[in-house]
């Protein structure tokens, strides 16, 4: 809180923190007295003990004097808790003629706000004497004058009240001709006179003077004095009178000047010649020597000569004298009572105010605390306050002419940051007078709002075999705070250990949010990442906001394409066979590659780079296959060799070659089977079924033999076994070891071996089901002219290959373990 004193005219300033409520004033305020003139620095009482505080509490709470005018005639010592003396204290010139004079104030705590009031009553002390309005003073009375005789003497006035004002009146020497006689013929009509003791005789004395003195009742007592001069006429018997000793007029105080505000009126029975004429005169009071009124001499109109102001002064009290001719006077008195009007406009004057506000303030919170007062009286001086803005703050009155300026709802800084709040007070006069005082309250902020995103996720993108530290992106939050608590950094959210990412190579600027890919990526490694980004601001305590960044690899063509078939690992090229009666779009084989890359730069497309014969062969672009382009012809050479071109489609394209041979063959039947060259699956099936047949038909021939001879059949076999010859093409030994290990025949064939025990000739028969089969080939074991004529040599098989168990049938994948000699 800032409790500002606006209308003092040092500005002070008091910070005090925000609470729910006022509590109530004490009941009963803490009275002092004190008397008027004491010391600066005297002691009036023990404030903080009468109000039930400790000096330290005093200090803690930020304790403070405020009064309704803003002049501090008296201070709290804090580290005592005594109340002082703070300067000069004149009881009249702070309450003039009141009968008591008291200073109120407010004694003001903070944390929470509480108010003490404090009444303390100043005493009267005798520090003002007498005072005559007149130092001198004639009065001409005629020696026929009869003993008893009045004469009006304008008494003297005393500041003081009670018994320091003016107890008695003497004459001094001591006069046998008159007395003074004073009193009270009502509560406002005091008088003084001088009596006439004993008849005068101008003869023996003219004139005389006397001193008439007044003293009041204070001790040690104090006295003024008037000098009295006596002029004795002859022959004027009758002084003037008044129609009535007090004259009173009722004024309005914006009454303009020279107006007529009362006519007195004075009589004398000598009304012939000079003594029947009178004058009036106007004898002020000490107080009143700058009189706002003047009276006609002639007429008695009392006339005003300067505006009159009810709030400074209620009523007037006017004396006036009326003198005839012949030097004899009376005097009345006149009261002219100020009727207040409208003229003065309520006065708000703040004694707290709280701005900046903290946002998060609950309602119910005193904003500001101030007091309204108008100088007028009356309805005049009835004031109503009303607030501008109901919806966020209101007023409530406090203590007498206190209010508070108080939360009713939650504050906002986003949504509103000042707010320009007007007061306006009222009084009831007619037409009414206003005054609005405006209060500006700045919201100030608190760390209410975590920072936002601009996106729900991001989505950024980066191309493999990136440079180191590219920038990816930018991830943005706004914080709709303001100051630190909207500054917002950017970091890696924490992640478990479980739940790693794949990709440690994410960076963010903590200032600007920027991403960074601070490696190499390669696409056929890792195609996505996701991180979380955390924004956080600079609150106390900080909050924060997460989103998920996902990090998209794109691929670059960086890989060439890779055959698969043929198998490129640097041995022979594997051999095609391919009958010389196939017809054009025959299918000799396809080509298999792939590629690490994707989309585009993994479309694959083959190319016939080089052939033995390019116009016997095509090859699909899409697919890979190897066809054949237009039927076979003798010209055509029986081995071909191709290299088919793999090209992927990127920019530039990479690609890889393969290379292939074809066979063309009129009958498979000429073929041998190389070393280690197992059929195909389905050839080896169909080969075992035969063989397993083969060989129970010989096992029976074995048993039937070895019951009748036994040993000597156990030697002839060997020999037998011996003897027995495998004989194979040699080209087929090449062309089905390649496509066997490849699994690429175009047909599936069916081989039939037959054995017989004594012969000496051996017999594969081929089988397929397109193309008739081709007669066998046979060989013999010696040298023969028959052996000269075969283009494929034969090779023995030995004899200990062949047990009694497999010497009937032999399926195709026991060719592979047959040794040849």
């Amino acid at each position: 809180w800032c409790l500002c004193g606006l209308s003092f005219p040092t500005r002070q300033v008091l910070c005090l923190s925000a609470f729910l409520a006022l509590p109530l004033a004490r009941a009963e305020p803490i009275r002092y007295s004190v008397a008027e003139e004491a010391e600066s620095g005297s002691l009036v009482g023990k404030l903080a003990e009468d109000a039930g505080l400790t000096p330290p509490q005093l200090s803690a709470r930020r304790a403070r004097l405020l009064s309704e005018d803003g002049r501090q005639h008296l201070r709290l010592d804090r580290g005592s808790g005594r109340l002082l003396v703070a300067g000069r204290l004149d009881r009249e010139e702070l309450c003039a003629h009141s009968a008591t004079c008291m200073l109120p104030f407010e004694l003001l705590l903070s944390d929470p706000l509480q108010f003490f009031r404090v009444e303390v009553t100043l005493n009267d002390v005798n520090d003002h004497s007498p005072v005559f309005p007149e130092v001198r003073d004639t009065f001409k009375i005629p020696e026929t004058s009869e003993t008893g005789s009045r004469f009006p003497l304008e008494r003297a006035r005393d500041l003081d009240i009670g018994s320091n004002s003016i107890q008695a009146y003497r004459i001094s020497p001591q006069n046998a001709d008159f007395s003074v006689s004073y009193g009270s013929r009502s509560e406002d009509d005091k008088y003084l006179e001088l009596v006439l003791e004993k008849p005068l005789d101008r003869e023996e004395q003219a004139e005389m003077s006397f001193s008439v003195i007044a003293e009041d009742g204070g001790s040690p007592p104090r006295s003024g004095t008037t000098q009295v001069k006596i002029v004795i006429l002859d022959a004027n018997d009758n002084a003037p009178m008044f129609t009535k000793h007090v004259y009173i007029a009722k004024v309005l105080e914006n009454m303009p000047e020279g107006s007529v505000i009362l006519t007195v009126l004075a009589t004398d029975q000598d009304d012939a010649g000079v003594n029947g004429e009178i004058y009036y005169e106007i004898i002020e009071a000490m107080e009143q020597s700058d009189s706002a009124f003047l009276i006609d001499p002639r007429t008695g109109q009392i006339k005003i000569t300067n505006p009159l102001d009810f709030e400074e002064a209620e009523t007037h009290e006017l004396g006036v004298r009326a003198t005839d001719g012949g030097g004899l006077s009376a005097i009345c008195k006149v009261l002219v009572e100020v009727v207040d009007v409208n003229d003065n406009a309520p006065e708000l004057a703040v004694s707290s105010f709280s701005s900046p506000l903290p946002e998060n303030t609950v309602p119910g919170t005193v904003v500001a605390l101030f007091t309204v007062r108008d100088r007028d009286s009356g309805a005049n001086g009835k004031i109503s306050c009303a607030l501008d803005d109901q919806l966020f703050f209101s007023l409530r009155p406090a203590y007498k002419n206190y209010y508070e300026l108080v939360t009713v709802s939650a504050l906002d800084r986003e949504r509103t940051a000042r707010y320009v709040l007007g007061v306006t007070a009222a009084d009831a006069g007619s037409p009414p007078l206003t005054s609005t005082h405006t209060f500006t309250v700045d919201i100030s902020d608190v760390n209410d709002n975590a920072p936002v995103f601009n996106q729900t996720s991001y989505t950024m993108y980066v191309r493999e075999n990136n440079a180191p530290t590219v920038f990816v992106g930018a991830v943005s939050a706004a914080d709709a705070d303001v100051g630190l608590n909207a500054k917002v950094t950017y970091s890696l959210a924490p992640v478990p250990a479980a739940e790693r990412p794949s990709c440690s190579c994410i960076s963010v600027n903590s200032e600007n949010g920027h991403v960074f890919v601070l490696r190499p990526l390669d696409y056929e490694r890792l195609r996505q990442s996701e991180v979380t980004v955390s924004a956080s601001d600079a609150g106390s305590p900080p909050l924060r906001a997460n989103v998920t960044v996902r990090l998209v690899v794109l691929d670059e063509n960086d890989n060439a394409p890779l055959v698969l078939y043929p198998a490129q690992d640097g041995s022979a090229a594997s051999s095609e066979l391919v009958p010389v009666s196939a017809e054009p779009g025959y299918l000799v084989t396809k080509v298999v590659a792939v590629d690490a890359d994707s989309g585009q730069n993994s479309w694959l497309s083959y190319h016939l780079l080089r052939a033995t014969e390019p116009g016997l062969f095509s090859v699909a672009v899409q697919s890979g296959e190897v066809r054949l382009k237009r039927p076979v012809t003798e010209r055509d050479s029986a081995k071909h060799k191709l290299l088919v071109l793999v090209r992927d489609n990127g920019k530039p394209p990479l690609s890889a070659t393969a290379a292939l041979s074809a066979l063309l063959l009129k009958d498979f039947s000429d073929v041998r089977l190389p070393h280690g060259s197992p059929p195909t699956d389905e050839q080896g099936d169909s080969l075992t079924t035969y063989l397993i047949i083969a060989l129970v038909f010989v096992s029976l021939l074995f048993l039937i033999s070895s019951a009748l001879f036994v040993a000597r059949k156990v030697c002839k076999s060997k020999e037998l076994k011996a003897a027995h010859v495998l004989s194979g093409a040699h080209n087929l030994h090449s062309g089905l070891a390649d496509a066997a290990a490849a699994g690429t025949l175009p047909r599936a064939y069916c081989y039939e071996i037959s054995l017989t025990t004594g012969s000496g000739n051996s017999e594969f028969q081929f089988l397929k089901p397109i193309l008739p089969s081709l007669p066998a080939q046979h060989c013999a074991t010696g040298q023969g002219p028959q052996e000269q004529e075969q283009d494929f040599p034969c090779v023995p098989v030995s004899t200990e290959d062949v047990t009694p168990d497999n010497a009937g049938t032999l399926s195709a994948r026991h060719l592979n373990a047959l040794t040849f000699n």
